[in-house]
């Protein structure tokens, strides 16, 4: 296994690539990241202990009476996160759970009580707390928290008061938190008690002090989610992932997004100012920037000159973007240039489960939802085809035989699924279940199989068989084994010529399975 070290920079390569501009541009629009309560944050957390197992974690969960729970407002992983955790710790049925939430006013119980009691509907809940107005951040992963919480708690609270928008008064909305988890015990005396509050809330001296003031026996546990410094570290343990970290006795970090997952994220949220709601986020710098990001790390030049190690400008191949208010121009786009009613619907029900998607025939890319993983694998999949000459003068690659087209695609889902891992490591390699072979006889026997396959049904196939192989790639990669310098001699073969693609495969197997013996002859030599 490669050292601490080497592990820390090939997966964090070209995410801190990408992570300079979004940076900048959050920098340039957000100027209270340079305030003393957010810095008391960053600075508070700056490695860990321990890697916790699944056991593990649970067990430092458990011990909390009051649970405090870091929450990235523009993040939804981090309110998905809350409501798992809350469902598991009901679940559990070792003791009753409640849940407090900095998003609604205390002010405003008496309206979530009314929700609670099924005498409202979604919709009036929301316009009567003024979420949008008030809060802003996306509202679905809010409310399917609140919907877990009424399922499986004893109540919901809501614990923040104004001014939100001065940070000078922020200390007071700590200890107006603190005083309403206290009355929540008081009417809960024997409940677990959940806190989803802004992270920058959790810093030692701040809610969690103002807490233990308040409530001098209750034992205060604090899940922090994604903290930067944190990820970095992890990104050098000797194991594909880590999902949670002890920090202090009563402080662990859980890991269920990237560092640029969070700032894009919220860049799309800033990106929301100024703009309806119809119009949503301009999605156009977020692609732009993980293209660009894997363009600096495989070294490509987007503005030279000539063909050879480098595609002739580039920059001129950039894709349109399409965000979820352009979907019927982007329709009419399509069925234009050939594509039928039926492949559209099939297309936008695929956008559906992967927020987006990348349409070599026009070059361009339809974004609904910022999903990070397969926004990642899309951006990947578009610089394939610009290096390989596919889409030279606009223009995708001529007819093939069917033998090409099938280990064609192959490539191009290995390109995709590995540059994903590249920008966003934490995304889960295929599961046993989705495994397949990687030599070149069962290679020759799945093309056979294909033959008497649907086309979406070869596609699929395909898709299981280059999500395999890109895995194995960012696998080799990762200990060393395939270099930046080869990786971008593979994103420049050009596929066009009559067995290229083939060769290119049963190329790309065998080094895998070379590598796979080497692997367990060193095992056995242990």
């Amino acid at each position: 296994m490669a050292k601490t070290s080497s592990l820390r920079s090939r997966r964090s390569a070209a995410q801190l690539h990408a992570l300079t501009g979004v940076e900048r541009e959050i920098r340039a629009n957000d100027p209270n990241g340079r305030r003393k309560y957010l810095k008391d944050y960053s600075q508070a957390f700056r490695s860990y202990q321990s890697v916790l197992d699944r056991e593990q974690f649970k067990e430092q969960i458990h011990r909390g009476d009051v649970v405090l729970i870091g929450d990235y407002h523009a993040l939804p992983a981090s309110q998905r996160y809350t409501a798992t955790l809350l469902e598991q710790r009901a679940l559990d049925g070792r003791r009753p759970v409640v849940l407090g939430v900095e998003t609604i006013f205390a002010r405003d119980q008496h309206i979530l009580n009314e929700w609670w009691r099924r005498e409202i509907d979604e919709e009036e809940l929301r316009e009567r707390i003024r979420y949008d107005l008030d809060w802003g951040y996306d509202w679905q992963p809010f409310y399917d928290l609140l919907v877990t919480a009424r399922e499986h708690s004893e109540g919901i609270f809501g614990l923040d008061c104004m001014p939100r928008e001065d940070l000078r008064k922020i200390g007071a909305r700590d200890r107006h938190a603190a005083h309403k988890i206290a009355e929540i015990r008081q009417c809960h005396p024997r409940a677990t008690i959940l806190v989803m509050f802004g992270e920058s809330h959790l810093a030692p001296r701040h809610l969690p002090a103002r807490l233990r003031e308040q409530l001098p026996e209750e034992r205060v546990v604090t899940v922090l989610q994604n903290v930067d410094a944190l990820y970095w570290q992890a990104a050098g343990e000797n194991q594909p992932h880590v999902n949670a970290v002890k920090v202090s006795e009563d402080v662990v970090c859980v890991f269920n997004s990237t560092p640029l997952e969070k700032y894009e994220n919220y860049r799309l949220h800033l990106s929301r100012w100024g703009r309806t709601e119809e119009e949503g986020p301009d999605p156009t710098p977020t692609i732009y920037n993980l293209i660009d990001s894997l363009l600096r790390f495989l070294e490509i030049n987007l503005y030279s000159p000539h063909n050879g190690t480098q595609p002739k400008f580039l920059v001129d191949l950039m894709p349109e973007v399409y965000g979820r208010n352009s979907e019927a121009r982007l329709g009419r786009l399509l069925l234009r240039n050939g594509l039928t009613a039926e492949a559209l619907d099939e297309l936008l029900h695929s956008v559906e489960e992967r927020g987006c998607v990348y349409l070599p025939k026009v070059n361009a890319f339809y974004v609904r939802e910022f999903q990070m993983a397969y926004a990642a694998e899309e951006a990947a999949l578009f610089l394939h085809h610009a290096c390989r000459g596919a889409l030279a003068n606009g223009v995708s690659e001529g007819p093939v035989s069917s033998k090409d087209r099938f280990h064609m695609q192959i490539l191009e889902f290995a390109f995709g699924y590995m540059g994903s891992r590249i920008l966003y490591p934490a995304r889960n390699a295929p599961s046993a279940d989705e495994n397949c072979e990687l030599t070149r006889m069962a290679c020759e026997r799945y093309l056979e199989q294909s033959s008497h396959l649907a086309l979406s049904e070869c596609r699929t196939l395909t898709k299981k068989i280059g999500y395999v192989l890109g895995n194995a790639m960012y696998e080799s990669y990762i200990e060393g084994n395939l270099s930046k310098t080869a990786l971008r001699r593979l994103f420049l073969k050009h596929l066009d010529e009559p067995g290229t693609a083939r060769e290119i495969c049963f190329s790309l197997m065998s080094s895998v399975q070379q590598e796979r013996k080497k692997t367990r002859a060193a095992g056995a030599g242990l």
